[in-house]
């Protein structure tokens, strides 16, 4: 099939007031709408990228960034249009003729991530119902391809678009049929060789113009360091052990070589370089304690598949299983056990009597925090916690 004229089109749009969303109805994996749908469950609305962004702290030269980070959860979405269509409003290069899409569980996650508490509001009020209707909607695809619109007439603004000739090409072109008083509009996609235009691409030039500003703003960073350094006013003696080491951080990081020693002595550095406050609102620990869980978290299926292996060598003498501290050295990663030998005051420093009497409780936290039960008095705890 030969690609269709060349067809503008408007997209539906919410007004908020300071605020502008515009949005389309995705059918299936090939088709889309502008208008409703009579039976709202066969699509899914689909909110554009621009629109939500526009007016937050997220420069337009980083939205496709953003638009991929969301895309990964299956909040937002690649969509590939038919080089046919052209949308008014909007710039977009003809390349790919491509547009971020969201949907309402992405427009929602950006609102409370991005707006004000007053746009938030707007956005409660007025897309709630949208969020109902959709709250069984599956992930999206990180991408779709386009090339068929599914609408009960066109558009008023499509033919306000189009000129006389367009106009003309569209009642007479073939490829459209109605199908009762549905409005089938197919086109295959093709090569425009159109100007390419801006929208939603990360052209070289401001990729070379964002890289040349921050390699400005390391040099001048180096500079204001090396004048605090030769300044006679300031004494640095305490703090250029812990500058010498980042710059050599810093220097093994740009040439690929820091491993993870050169991390620990460096982090540690920080770490002990002053008070960092109290433990009950402190950002710096709840940041490394969410770091650490979701690294324990990712070890699970490693773990699970020792302590099978573990139980199935030891099945014949479950009940006389090793020491405490043999087992989770055994079993469990050295470093849940290091933080919480620390964490319960059983450090090198403290006697072997002490580390082996309170080793038990030890594994028995490791025990549950990692869903694996070894001993039985883990197991007998568990049934006993659970069934309350």
């Amino acid at each position: 099939m030969s690609a269709a004229s060349t067809i503008h089109l408007s997209l539906p749009q919410w007004d908020g007031g300071s605020r502008k969303i515009r949005f389309i109805y995705l059918v299936n994996t090939t088709s889309f709408r502008l208008t409703e749908c009579p039976n709202k469950s066969l699509v899914v609305p689909l909110y554009l990228g621009a629109d939500l962004l526009s007016n937050t702290d997220i420069r337009k030269e980083n939205h496709p960034r953003y638009h991929a980070r969301f895309a990964k959860k299956g909040l937002a979405t690649k969509i590939h249009f038919s080089s046919a269509f052209r949308f008014h409003g909007l710039t977009v290069p003809t390349s790919s003729n491509s547009l971020w899409f969201y949907s309402i569980q992405g427009l929602f996650r950006v609102a409370f991530e991005l707006y004000s508490k007053h746009e938030q509001l707007g956005v409660l009020e007025n897309f709630q119902d949208v969020w109902k209707s959709q709250i069984n909607d599956s992930p999206l695809n990180t991408s779709y391809n386009l090339s068929v619109q599914l609408d009960s007439k066109v558009s008023s603004s499509m033919a306000e678009m189009c000129d006389t000739q367009s106009k003309d090409k569209l009642i007479s072109n073939p490829q459209r049929s109605h199908v009762g008083e549905e409005l089938v509009v197919v086109y295959e996609r093709d090569t425009d060789t159109s100007a390419d235009h801006d929208y939603c691409f990360f052209p070289k030039e401001s990729l070379q113009s964002e890289h040349n500003q921050l390699l400005s703003t390391v040099r001048q960073k180096l500079h204001s360091l090396d004048d605090k350094l030769y300044s006679k006013s300031q004494d640095h003696t305490e703090q250029l052990e812990t500058v010498l080491l980042l710059l050599e951080s810093i220097d093994r990081y740009m040439h690929r070589t820091l491993e993870e020693k050169d991390v620990t002595e460096t982090v540690l550095m920080l770490l002990k370089a002053k008070d960092w406050g109290s433990v009950y609102s402190n950002p710096l620990l709840n940041s490394i304690g969410c770091w650490l869980g979701q690294q324990f978290h990712a070890a699970n299926s490693t773990i699970s598949q020792k302590v099978e292996g573990f139980k199935v060598q030891h099945i014949e003498r479950i009940s006389d299983l090793p020491p405490a501290e043999e087992l989770a050295s055994e079993l469990f990663p050295e470093a849940m056990q290091t933080l919480l030998l620390h964490w319960m005051g059983l450090s090198e420093e403290s006697s072997m009597e002490k580390r082996h009497s309170e080793y038990p409780i030890l594994l028995l936290i490791l025990e549950f925090v990692n869903h694996n039960l070894i001993t039985g008095v883990a197991h007998v705890l568990y049934s006993s916690l659970i069934s309350k």
